[in-house]
């Protein structure tokens, strides 16, 4: 699966989902791209998730058209996030396009 992180996702993650092709938004030069253009981007793309920390990315954006499917953490923290990684390895293998899930990380 193709995946996106976005700003506020730790890069390290990425380590923890070696059966997939992860790019950044920094890396893709969109570190400045808001929600609704990188979403739009990110599709055109052919990315296939993109992982924000963003949480009111939902109040933000209409998502119902969206083809992408968008796993939100509720946290920045990497070290909450790297704790809980095998929650997220969970999540990514289970979601499917044009889902919206929120994750919860303790």
């Amino acid at each position: 699966m193709q995946i996106l992180f976005d700003q506020g996702t730790p890069a390290p993650l990425r380590r923890f989902l070696t059966a997939h092709d992860v790019s950044t938004a920094y890396e893709q030069g969109w570190s400045t791209v808001t929600n609704g253009d990188l979403i739009r981007l990110a599709e055109q793309q052919g990315y296939e998730l993109l992982i924000t920390t963003d949480t009111n990315l939902r109040y933000q954006q209409n998502l119902k058209t969206r083809a992408i499917a968008i796993l939100v953490l509720s946290t920045t923290s990497w070290p909450r996030i790297r704790s809980a990684a095998e929650l997220v390895v969970v999540e990514v293998a289970g979601i499917r396009a044009g889902e919206y899930c929120e994750l919860r990380i303790p």
